[in-house]
Parts: C-alpha cells; structure tokens; sequence
C-alpha cells in the first residue's frame, strides 16, 4: 500500500511509520521539521499547498496526525497554535483531497478521547457517550480542548469527498515504550519514586497498547463498512489508583507517593504542562471497534503495562554507551 501520514514525525506517526515500512508498505510523512528516516519525508507548512499533493494522488490511505502538542501551558499564542494546527490543516487537506482525480479510498484522521465530558459514573462508547463544553465547575482549560476537539471533527467531515471512506478516530493516550513517549512520562515518576496515586485517584485514564493502536488503524483502512468517529482505547479504563498500582507492580516498585491535586497544579506549571492532562476522567470504550468485531491483544492495563516494562528495559539494555 502507499500510505501518507501528514504531521507523522510525532510519536503516534513514528509507531505507525516503523511498523507499515516494517511490512513492505511505501510511507510519505509530512512534516514541518523533517529528519532523516527509513521512508520518505516530504517538507509541507500544513497551511499551504505544495509538492507534497502530488504524493496524495492514487495513494491508498491518508492517516492526518498533524497537531501541535498539547504537552504545553495554555496562554493564548499556544492555543492558537494547537487550535490551527488542526482546524486549518485539516482544512487545507478537505480542499485537497477533493480536488484529486484519484484520491485515497480512506482518510483516518486524528480526534482525540478528550472531546467526552469528565466521567465518573459510566464508560462514553460512540453512541451514548455525552460530548463535554462548559460544563458547571471544569476548569477553563477543559473546555478549550473540547472545542478544539469538536472544530476538529466538523473541520474533518465538512466536506464529502467522493471515493474517500472518512474515519476520526477518538484515541486515548497511546502506550509505547519509546523514549519521550505518554508511557516513559508515566514510568519516569515510578522510577523516581512518585508513581503514587495523583489526585483523587478515582479520575478514570483511558489507554491503548501500541500494538493494539497499531492493529486497530489496519482494521479500519481494510473495513469499507466503518465510516464516522470511532474510539480508540482499551475496552477496560480503570481509576488513576488502580492504575499507577499496577504500573508500580510491573516495574517492582514497593511503593510510589501520592501527589495531591494542589501539588500537581504546581508541578504542572513548573513543567510547563496542564494538569488536565492527569485530572480530567477519561472512560472511554471502543463500541463500534468491539461490535465489529476487534478483539484486543492487550484488553487490561497490567498485562499491558508488564510487556512495555519488559521492552522499556531491553530497550535500556541495548542503547549504546556514549
């Protein structure tokens, strides 16, 4: 396949690069800032039209990642910077893509499992699950990245592309034990001895395995009856608690501190990051992927947790001494 992943240099782009280059597949990223690669990396601004539309004609998927990181403090020049980096790409890419000949039967294209409001009571599937925005008491930060959330997928479906099949997909944080990845931030305060509960503890954390991520965006390139937004996580989310409990067990760690809410505003604003990020209740479950027929390699966390432990240490082994 000819596959073509715009804003793919990110860590979601590069697990998803490695693994179809891996499988014989002809990968394009785009990027604003690109860097020497097994496959090819074509230079675009994500406002502008380019060479790069060249590489789009007759391709046979579209996987959009682009989106500046959201791992920043919230003023104002940031969420302008996360806002247009997705509206406005996404945009651009609408007009082109229906102004191929041949476009690509399948457009994936990057939403994200915060667009659900915070929820403690029930797990948020595609079709039950209540989209959040200004709901009484969130913090304001909460509420810019629904709306971007939301812009995003009405950017993305605002305009029918004839022969292209559109899928937005809702994913959690995506768990792989590449160096400066969610899942490294995750095991770097375990390591240091902070791996306790954050918060209440009883905010839910939605995941996905690497290699469930992986299997899942395959699925949906080969299904031509999936169309829409699909969520992509763990069937099993669990409270921050249980979570960091069965974190601190795969690496053997006795014990973690606790980090009290106040503690983490303050961390978090030191380290330059929002405290959504860890506070918010994510418990978000993949209805349409389950119904369809998807089966999890790593359905619970501590099972998937004890494998990127394992990974993350050979990889340490393996790294050269400088």
């Amino acid at each position: 396949m000819r596959i073509v992943i715009p804003g793919g240099s990110g860590q979601v782009g590069q697990i998803l690069a490695r693994h179809f280059h891996g499988q014989g597949h002809n990968i394009t990223v785009f990027s604003r800032n690109p860097t020497a690669a097994p496959w090819r990396v074509v230079v675009w601004d994500g406002i502008g039209r380019g060479d790069w539309i060249d590489t789009l004609e007759q391709s046979d998927a579209c996987i959009n990642l682009a989106g500046r990181s959201v791992n920043c403090r919230y003023h104002e020049a940031n969420r302008r910077s996360i806002y247009d980096s997705r509206i406005l790409t996404t945009r651009l890419l609408n007009d082109v893509v229906a102004s191929l000949k041949h476009p690509p039967p399948v457009w994936i294209n990057a939403s994200t499992a915060t667009i659900y409001r915070h929820s403690l009571d029930h797990p948020m599937d595609e079709a039950t699950g209540e989209l959040g925005g200004n709901e009484q008491g969130a913090p304001d930060t909460w509420n810019f990245s629904i709306r971007v959330a939301k812009d995003w997928e009405a950017a993305f479906f605002s305009i029918p592309v004839r022969g292209t099949r559109k899928v937005a997909i809702r994913s959690a944080m995506t768990f792989s034990p590449d160096r400066g990845g969610v899942f490294d931030a995750f095991l770097n305060l375990v390591r240091h001895g902070l791996g306790g509960t954050e918060g209440s503890g009883k905010q839910f954390v939605s995941w996905i395995h690497e290699t469930d991520f992986i299997r899942a965006i395959e699925f949906l390139i080969t299904r031509e009856d999936i169309a829409g937004v699909v969520n992509l996580a763990s069937p099993n989310p669990l409270p921050n608690r249980q979570f960091m409990r069965a974190l601190r067990e795969a690496w053997g760690a006795r014990m973690g501190l606790p980090v009290s809410q106040w503690m983490i505003e303050i961390g978090t604003w030191l380290m330059r990051t929002e405290s959504e990020l860890v506070l918010k209740s994510r418990q978000v479950v993949p209805g349409r992927l389950l119904a369809a027929g998807f089966r999890f390699r790593f359905p619970e966390w501590p099972a998937a947790a004890e494998e990127l432990v394992d990974r993350w240490r050979a990889a340490l082994r393996t790294r050269p001494v400088r």
